[in-house]
């Protein structure tokens, strides 16, 4: 193998600028048997002041600032192409070279540039092949996307498709043909953003090193997302690069939920006159004065950011700071520190700003190739004796004082600030330096796959000038490895480098300068959900937000409980916030709408939560279900002794007269009324569903029934004393007992029919009441439970009718107006029972059901059954036969 010549700075020589019809611009020439080219940025230009008394050269035209950060960008060309060439891996009995041009960052200066670099050195010669071994075989360039542009323009005569219009069908057909030329070269550009250039027709052979776009306006929203800023201001240059910008990331805002309270547009060039200037300062009164809007999103290049500086240090004098209280995004186009190396920005309103950058590491050896630098010998780099006469005029003028001209380099980058020069590779170098190694490893893997080209002579090398460099161009597509820094390089479908974004903090001193700190990352290649990181306590805010996280709203954000109304013709960003409506809740901050709870759970108080409803039933051990037991058992235990004492005076005339048989049926039927009701607490289930109503029903027909027995019993037995009359037939007990069976027959019938066919049944009533699940028995069949009631108040009626009628009856005891007062209490319980029943729910229902059941029950007990029992315990000389006989007077 053939040794590696030696290309390190001190040996690449420079060429002379001569003068042809066209000036040559001062470029900087490493020798080797592969050329790259460089268009790369190192000063800003501006169209200077003329006065044609003599023809103006290509320089004279522009007048130039040179940007001392841009100058790393070189460097590290430089160094990854002595990386190169010092690593018999990477480039085997091949030396790389290089040419660099200064672009000025015009697109203008771009032409010539890119033209000089296709001419021989010194000569304007694009079109003819007077050196083949200086020709570039692969360019490298573009910081801005105008400067990418206007190269692969021109480098697109050589190597771009011919398009060939024709007609088909009525439309107009592109059809490419490929030429067959050798001169095919690609282009690598280091910081180029415009979607222009991703149009593969027109740009097959561009290749970006840097990340695809959208992934810095995904970390843009996710940004704006995780610090809940929802009011944003727009920022972007007014050409066809901002006009993308805004479009783009405006459908993304309102896709996510956040508005853009104003665009600000900025001029993308420096020609704007006075008067523009302050209209523009108006603007910037107008809109930057919201002090809702506490973020703004920037987007442009250097010379916007310079324009941008300047007007706000203008209006930070008249409006005396109130710029201050802004939180600056800004995207990767925006380099701070080259802005302010020129000295003319003003950098307060920028403290805290959060910027995205190119992802970049730390490359090994970078430093070390800095300190090889010696401005006192530049062997042939033009640039570097003049960044040096620069960084020695700006510290000049910082508070180090007067410096010898004569300071060492390496003294002179330990004092030089980072806004004018970093030892670190920035994003924008990253970029430059993977960009060479891409292309050289693309050239290895074609050398590598030809074998008759592996052992060519030295002589012989300038051949690979010949080589079909169609090859290269699909080999850079499909190429994947890991740089010395550790990051794999490789390119997407769209021919874009894959990489991520760094996101960082950018803190300014009062002095003006300031440093920059990594505080998240945007990575594409990460898995779901962790593409986005960020590190909150790292982030150092604008001194105007007391050091706590910035606020960015239109309206205060809604708590839970609250849900969002918006305000008719407004952004959606803006609105008011409404308590939700009883029973439904928002557990979100900024709920759009409310949620309904589920049937089992119900709204807290504060509406931000669902819990679980209550079980409510008539329980034992409730107070009213206390009371309806108690009640229940004492009437049952009354009822029960007068049973007994009926029984135990059963031979007594009272006794007697009153039909012992229909008395005692009354009695149980009663007693047995006030233990169902015991049927109607603690827990419906099936059993006491199907059981409750029907009995209940069934006792009280069997009651009212007898009643109507008794009462018609006293009717016969008055007119059977009557002379000749033909009633003591029926006064025999088989009279009144078929009464009694056939009143409640009916009633078991229609309890049979409704349990055959609708029985009841237990349900959850979830509805009813907002904080409660109602256990209860559904009667089934409504329908059939009314019949049954219907049928039982007819019975009473009857009862009572029959009873007041014979109310005037001589009977000593007047068992006709008992009756009919103790049928008055039960109709009465009953009629008003349907109404209150019907008005009451959950357990209220209930117990209602259970007061009327007791209350009629304890009328009949009580009007028939008390008088009696008063005179046979209380009175028994009045039990007697002559007493029963007897009239009242």
């Amino acid at each position: 193998m053939a040794p590696v010549p030696n290309t390190s700075p001190r040996n690449l020589t420079v060429s002379n600028a001569v003068k042809n019809q066209l000036e040559a611009l001062p470029e900087y020439y490493g020798m080797g048997n592969l050329i790259i080219g460089g268009g790369l940025s190192l000063h800003l230009a501006g169209l200077a002041s003329l006065n044609f008394e003599e023809t103006p050269g290509i320089i004279d035209i522009f007048k130039k600032w040179m940007l001392p950060k841009n100058y790393q960008h070189i460097l590290s060309f430089a160094f990854a192409v002595y990386e190169i060439n010092e690593n018999p891996n990477l480039s085997p009995n091949i030396t790389l070279g290089f040419r660099i041009v200064d672009n000025c960052y015009t697109g203008r200066l771009t032409y010539a540039t890119t033209l000089q670099l296709l001419s021989e050195r010194g000569r304007w010669t694009p079109n003819y092949n007077c050196n083949m071994k200086e020709k570039p075989w692969a360019f490298i360039g573009g910081l801005a996307s105008e400067t990418s542009i206007q190269m692969s323009n021109v480098l697109g005569i050589y190597k771009l498709p011919q398009k060939v219009e024709r007609e088909t069908r009525g439309s107009a057909v592109l059809d490419l043909i490929l030429t067959n030329r050798e001169e095919l070269v690609d282009e690598l550009s280091y910081g180029s953003f415009d979607l222009a250039l991703s149009d593969k027709k027109q740009f097959p052979f561009f290749y970006r090193m840097v990340p695809n776009e959208d992934s810095q306006y995904k970390g843009i929203i996710q940004l704006l997302l995780h610090f809940k800023w929802k009011w944003i201001g727009l920022v972007a240059t007014n050409d066809d690069g901002g006009d993308t910008f805004v479009r783009t990331l405006t459908a993304l805002l309102t896709e996510h939920g956040i508005c853009a309270a104003f665009t600000q547009w900025t001029p993308a060039t420096f020609t704007s006159t006075g008067k523009n200037l302050l209209m523009h300062m108006e603007k910037i009164n107008s809109f930057f004065s919201d002090s809702k809007v506490n973020v703004i999103v920037a987007s442009g290049d250097l010379r916007s950011l310079i324009l941008l500086s300047v007007w706000l240090d203008l209006f930070y004098q008249s409006t005396k700071g109130k710029l201050i209280g802004k939180v600056w995004v800004m995207t990767a186009q925006w380099d701070f520190t080259a802005a302010d190396s020129q000295g003319i920005c003003f950098l307060r309103p920028f403290h805290g700003a959060l910027s995205f950058t190119i992802h970049s590491n730390e490359v090994p050896g970078f430093r070390n190739f800095l300190q090889t630098l010696d401005p006192q010998q530049p062997n042939g780099d033009l640039f570097l004796e003049e960044f040096y006469k620069n960084a020695i005029e700006k510290l000049h003028y910082s508070d180090l004082g007067f410096l010898d001209a004569n300071i060492t380099w390496t003294k002179l980058m330990d004092l030089l600030p980072g806004a004018v020069f970093e030892t670190s590779m920035t994003g924008q170098s990253y970029s430059t330096y993977s960009a060479v190694h891409v292309l050289v490893r693309a050239l290895n893997e074609m050398y590598l796959s030809r074998p008759n080209q592996r052992n060519l002579g030295k002589r012989d090398r300038w051949k690979l000038q010949h080589m079909p460099q169609w090859q290269l161009h699909h080999l850079l597509k499909t190429i994947r490895f890991n740089n010395s820094a550790g990051d794999e390089i490789s390119f997407n479908e769209n021919q874009d480098w894959v990489a991520g974004y760094d996101i960082l903090n950018c803190i300014v001193f009062p002095n003006e300068s300031f440093t920059r700190v990594k505080v998240g990352r945007v990575d594409p290649q990460a898995q779901k959900g962790q593409a986005f990181s960020i590190k909150d306590d790292t982030i150092t805010w604008n001194n105007w937000f007391n050091e706590t996280q910035p606020r960015s709203v239109c309206s205060e954000s809604c708590h839970s409980g609250y849900r969002k109304r918006e305000w008719e013709g407004k952004p959606v960003c803006c609105y008011e916030c409404t308590q939700c409506p009883e029973g439904m809740i928002s557990n979100q901050i900024d709920a759009s709408f409310c949620e309904k709870c589920p049937d089992d759970k119900h709204a807290n108080h504060n509406q931000d939560n669902c819990i679980l409803k209550t079980i409510h039933f008539l329980s034992i051990n409730d107070t009213l279900g206390i009371v309806s037991v108690f009640s229940s058992i004492c009437l049952s235990f009354i009822t029960g002794l007068i049973l007994v004492t009926f029984v135990k005076y059963q031979d007594t005339p009272i006794v007697k007269a009153n039909n012992r048989d229909i008395t005692y049926i009354l009695l149980l039927s009663l007693l047995l009324s006030f233990l169902c009701s015991l049927l109607f607490t603690g827990q419906p289930n099936k059993v006491t569903c199907f059981l409750r109503q029907t009995t209940f029903l069934l006792v009280f027909s069997v009651a009212v029934s007898s009643v109507l027995a008794k009462t018609t019993t006293v009717i016969l037995a008055f007119k059977a004393t009557k002379p000749g009359s033909q009633m003591r037939n029926w006064l025999r007990k088989r009279v009144t007992n078929s009464t009694v069976l056939f009143c409640s027959l009916g009633q078991l019938g229609i309890c049979a029919v409704w349990l055959a066919t609708n029985p009841p049944f237990p349900e959850l009533d979830m509805h009813s009441q907002s904080r409660e699940i109602i256990v209860q028995c559904h009667e089934g069949s409504v329908t059939m439970f009314y019949c049954a009631l219907s049928y039982m108040g007819f019975l009473a009626m009857v009862s009572f009718l029959v009873a007041f009628l014979a109310r005037n009856l001589p009977d000593t005891f007047n068992e006709a107006k008992f009756i009919s007062f103790s049928m008055l209490v039960f109709c009465s319980v009953w009629v008003c029972f349907v109404p209150t029943y019907l008005s009451t729910k959950g357990k209220y229902m209930v117990a209602v059901e259970i007061f009327s059941i007791l209350a009629s029950g304890a009328g009949l007990l009580s009007c028939i059954f008390f008088p009696k029992c008063y005179i046979i315990i209380l009175k028994p000389s009045l039990n007697s036969k002559r007493h029963v006989m007897s009239k009242w007077g």
